[in-house]
């Protein structure tokens, strides 16, 4: 991704991206919120949030109470319906950073 660092540290790397959205989701966040915070494109957020995801250091919920299970997942097409949140293995790579 052009423009961005990326910071490694052991097994860590991270963008500047990344760190970004996982600052906003320390609590349960909808889609929009986090569109609206980060002031960035919807395609770069939603590529950010799938890798935020297939790296586990975010979890997806159906509503701010209901985790989606995994294999239930449609973040390609259903990613603006889903609530976020940052995983326990996501925030310690945040504040490891």
């Amino acid at each position: 991704m052009e423009g961005q660092e990326l910071f490694c540290s052991g097994t860590i790397n991270m963008t500047d991206q990344e760190f970004d959205v996982l600052d906003e989701l320390y609590f349960v966040q909808p889609y929009n919120y986090l569109l609206e915070e980060l002031e960035i494109e919807d395609a770069e957020l939603k590529s950010v949030l799938v890798q935020l995801v297939e790296k586990g250091w975010v979890k997806c919920f159906l509503s701010m109470q209901e985790e989606a299970l995994s294999q239930e997942l449609q973040l390609e097409e259903k990613y603006r319906e889903y609530f976020y949140l940052a995983s326990k293995e996501g925030l310690m790579a945040h504040n490891g950073r």
